[in-house]
């Protein structure tokens, strides 16, 4: 493990000039450069021809978390502007039920001008369904950079209709901008379904329905399984070494049924985006906590260093019967479960044989990730990138790596 933990992050930087940052989408989804890494070598295409790289019978994995409207503004009675960033639920921590809650919700939030948030609840009045909502928030504790915040309103309305309403759509901080009425539909997958995530997983928004067309014709598989991305993703690696970093944590999501795909077919599984790449490598430590009996059924969860500290005695379909024992025998649909995985160089993948995926901000997990399934490529990948007018970071081009 010390190996992992000495991981110095400035060898994990390059150049990246303000004028590669795509700002805005192409109007086309699908029509965004494509480079494919395949037996070492980089080719370029469009990513509507994405279906003819991919193996035939390739299994694709997508995550079908939708972008909530999480940034809440408020105004104090002196003027001050206090702005809320719902990140998790707290009371109720179930996502479905969180969003569900008609009176009350209590989430873990990251705070604008806290310090002119002195404790006194706050108040905003928003008029929808013909009905005048006003939607109040509550201090109630602050624990390091995040703090706890009680919402409450006075219209049986969902929680979910009272932030789609009131809130707006975060972008990331990097686009330099604000929200505009177009990233609605931009910054979110044309199969975004479950509500949860404060940004979006930018790998798929390049997929198009004319896209899961050619697909179907080639006898590609889709799945869909569920990460709530949380603000984590954008956190910078502030340690010189990754010993000093803390992994975020996000809920992911299972069904019962792509496991047992997987175990009767463990192979060509394709992670479309990273969060979909540790939702999937999650799913083999937790398989073999069941095989070591040390499994937390009351909060199932894979460590940051979990990888690294643990033998990985048994094989990923041993690992898959496991999971789907334990389903089983507690009469479950779905595994759901919390992953603090961090991927380094080193990490020896036991799921995925491939994955698209965006250019990501120099010193990021992100990019540490990257450079663990591409080796020292990816130095030779990026500057193709630079060298070649793809346009970076989450509006971006795409990367399709296959082993």
């Amino acid at each position: 493990m010390k190996s992992h933990l000495n991981i110095k992050i400035n060898d994990f930087t390059y150049d990246l000039p303000e004028s590669k940052i795509a700002r805005y989408p192409l109007t086309s989804r699908d029509k965004s450069k494509l480079l494919v890494w395949q037996n070492g070598k980089i080719t370029e295409s469009v990513f509507d021809q994405c279906t003819t790289f991919l193996p035939e019978k390739a299994q694709l994995v997508f995550n079908n978390t939708r972008v909530i409207h999480a940034r809440l503004f408020f105004r104090k009675e002196t003027g001050s502007k206090i702005e809320i960033f719902c990140l998790e639920p707290d009371e109720p921590a179930d996502y479905q039920i969180a969003f569900q809650q008609t009176k009350q919700a209590t989430w873990k939030c990251m705070v604008g001008n806290l310090k002119k948030w002195k404790g006194e609840k706050l108040h905003q009045t928003v008029d929808f369904s013909g009905k005048t909502v006003v939607l109040s928030a509550e201090k109630i504790e602050q624990n390091g950079n995040t703090v706890t915040v009680r919402f409450f309103w006075d219209q049986p309305f969902s929680f979910a209709e009272i932030i789609e309403h009131t809130g707006i759509l975060p972008i990331p901080p990097y686009l330099n901008r604000e929200t505009e009425e177009t990233d609605e539909e931009t910054y979110q997958t044309v199969y975004a379904k479950i509500d949860g995530s404060v940004a979006a997983p930018t790998a798929g928004l390049h997929f198009t329905d004319a896209v899961f067309e050619t697909l179907k014709t080639r006898e590609i598989s889709t799945h869909e399984i569920t990460l709530h991305v949380g603000a984590g993703t954008f956190q910078p690696v502030k340690a010189e070494t990754l010993s000093g970093h803390t992994m975020h944590r996000e809920m992911v999501i299972i069904p019962e049924k792509i496991i047992r795909t997987f175990y009767e077919n463990p192979e060509k599984i394709i992670a479309v985006g990273t969060t979909s790449v540790r939702s999937l490598e999650s799913l083999y430590w937790l398989g073999l906590q069941l095989e070591n009996v040390v499994f937390n059924a009351e909060k199932p969860e894979v460590l940051q260093w979990e990888p690294y500290e643990t033998k990985p005695k048994i094989s990923l379909k041993k690992s898959l019967e496991n999971i789907l024992d334990y389903l089983e025998k507690s009469k479950l649909e779905q595994i759901r479960f919390s992953t603090q995985i961090i991927i380094l160089p080193g990490y020896q993948f036991k799921v995925i044989e491939g994955m698209f995926t965006n250019f990501h901000q120099p010193q990021s997990t992100l990019l540490l990730l990257i450079a663990a399934f591409l080796g020292e490529k990816w130095k030779e990948i990026y500057n193709y990138a630079l060298a070649n007018n793809f346009r970076f970071l989450s509006y971006g081009d795409s990367n399709l790596y296959l082993r």
